[in-house]
């Protein structure tokens, strides 16, 4: 553990700094005196250290959403390559991002046992700045989980570390086993769920947060019944509904879809007509069940800058393109309002881009799924839980029960609400693998660059039948062939950094990476 506390003071020194504790030291009495300064450092320090935006970008660089952008000078090629070891800068941020966050909560439940509340007010808030916290410290492990743990399936194989407390820089905790770090998880929602109810907006932890984050989790666990029960609840209790595609003209307009004239009002910064759009924007809500905040000027990575260095326009400096075989799904698809909401523009799209010479500058499909917003061009609030995916997780459950019918009829659902024209069609399963396969496209689509894929084709692939999908002329060079990780790769799980085993002797390191 010494490491992980040496590499919070490397990525994040100045705040973290009181983070650290060193033997026979605790700054807790100065730090935390009142139920006020619980929640301040609740929103400034818990919440504002919670960020998932590498993860989403590296996992969206290492499988198939994206192929290299016209302005990309070697960013990350080594990754888009496979070229995986644990002296990676992303992730090791990444580990010690996530455990700096579990410290931050640790830190905030050790401090309030020397606050006693002294109104029913005050007792109310305590308990739920404590809800919230433990939410958020057991969504932190399940992605450390999701990343670091080589089967999740497996409950005796390699977690992650679990931080008791507040950890001593002289600690060298070792991996515990998957079941160890569920326990950790499921005691920090049971909490929860006994103290949250419904929250009015989606930048807090609530009771359907909660819920959403059990469905996953026992998703990725193999325990399907538990995962249909949290993600029915999300459906039935959170008062959200998919976002639909219609309208796809704004009141009385007669200008074609695609005009300069409908661009302007469908592009809108932080202004479209469009529903869909509008939760890309960060000018609704929609169907989002929790988002982490990103004002223009606030706390947090960019995430669109990631994509695109300026903005999201061909000119804007784009690192990244849609990778042309995702792209080529929902642009191909009649009346799916993804094909607009997702591309900016300004892309230059090659019908030839098979023959192409260049692709790189004739096929500049540019991401524009994080457009930015108004005052901050590469900034959107981060989408964590999104409603599509709990009707993702109970199509998953109905293949494993052998209701294929109803799986297909789950599906459907998604993929009306985002076709403009009604024509949405999902076929009838004939079998499980058939079922998986179009449950893996749709989830391809619907929840692309939001950090799912890789784990998706970890998770899904040999089931569906699939492997990962690069189109052949998404190689880094034009003259490269490009590469697709096999199913079963032991670069589906990241390695631990490098750098936790110079101060923890009883680490271990994922296999593949030894």
């Amino acid at each position: 553990m010494t490491s992980v506390l040496a590499g919070m003071m490397t990525f994040n020194s100045c705040q973290d700094a009181l983070d650290i504790v060193q033997p026979g030291e605790l700054n807790n009495d100065a730090l935390f005196t009142s139920v006020s300064t619980l929640e301040g450092y609740l929103n400034g320090s818990v919440y504002a250290s919670l960020d998932p935006t590498y993860s989403i970008y590296i996992s969206s660089v290492l499988s198939d959403e994206v192929k290299i952008g016209s302005q990309n000078g070697g960013q990350e090629q080594g990754l888009y390559r496979h070229f995986i070891d644990g002296s990676n800068d992303y992730i090791t941020d990444i580990w010690y991002g996530y455990y700096r966050t579990i410290n931050r909560v640790n830190r905030l439940i050790e401090g309030a046992k020397k606050i006693t509340p002294k109104t029913d007010a005050e007792k109310a808030k305590y308990n739920n700045v404590l809800a919230q916290a433990r939410v958020v410290r057991a969504y932190t492990y399940l992605e450390l989980e999701k990343y670091f743990a080589p089967d999740m399936k497996d409950e005796g194989g390699l977690g992650v570390i679990i931080t008791p407390d507040i950890p001593l820089t002289s600690d060298a905790i070792p991996r515990s086993s998957n079941k160890e770090v569920y326990n950790v998880i499921e005691s920090d929602l049971a909490y929860a769920s006994s103290i949250l109810t419904k929250g009015s907006d989606q930048y807090r932890a609530d009771i359907n947060v909660v819920n959403a984050i059990y469905a996953r989790l026992n998703l990725y666990k193999g325990n399907y019944s538990e995962a249909k029960k949290y993600a029915e609840k999300v459906l039935n209790e959170s008062g959200l509904e998919l976002t639909q595609a219609t309208p796809i003209k704004p009141t009385g307009s007669t200008d074609e879809i695609g005009s300069a004239a409908w661009n302007t009002a469908f592009y809108a910064t932080s202004n479209s007509f469009n529903p869909y759009r509008k939760i890309w924007d960060d000018s609704s809500r929609g169907e989002v069940i929790f988002s982490l905040n990103r004002t223009a000027t606030g706390i947090g990575y960019n995430i669109g800058y990631y994509f695109n260095t300026n903005q999201s326009s061909v000119t804007g400096s784009p690192m990244w393109f849609w990778g042309r075989n995702l792209f080529n799904i929902f642009y191909n698809t009649d009346g799916d309002v993804r094909r607009y909401a997702y591309v900016d523009p300004t892309s230059k799209i090659d019908p030839n881009y098979l023959t192409s010479v260049n692709p790189r500058n004739t096929d500049q499909l540019v991401i524009d799924k994080y457009p930015g917003k108004t005052s901050a061009a590469t900034r959107n609030d981060v989408k964590v839980f999104r409603l599509s995916e709990m009707y993702f997780i109970l199509a998953e459950v109905a293949v494993e029960e052998n209701k294929l019918s109803e799986a297909s009829a789950l599906i459907q659902k998604i993929r009306v609400a985002r076709n403009y024209k009604g024509t949405a069609s999902t076929p009838a399963y004939t079998s499980s693998q058939v079922a998986y396969a179009d449950i893996l496209k749709e989830r391809r689509v619907e929840l692309a660059l939001e950090g799912q894929r890789y784990t998706d084709l970890k998770r899904l692939a040999v089931k569906a039948g699939v492997t990962m999908d690069r189109n052949v002329r998404d190689a880094v060079l034009a003259n490269e062939t490009v590469q697709n990780l096999d199913n079963g790769s032991y670069k589906y799980t990241f390695p631990i950094p490098v750098s936790e085993f110079s101060g923890n002797k009883n680490m271990k390191q994922n296999p593949g990476y030894e």
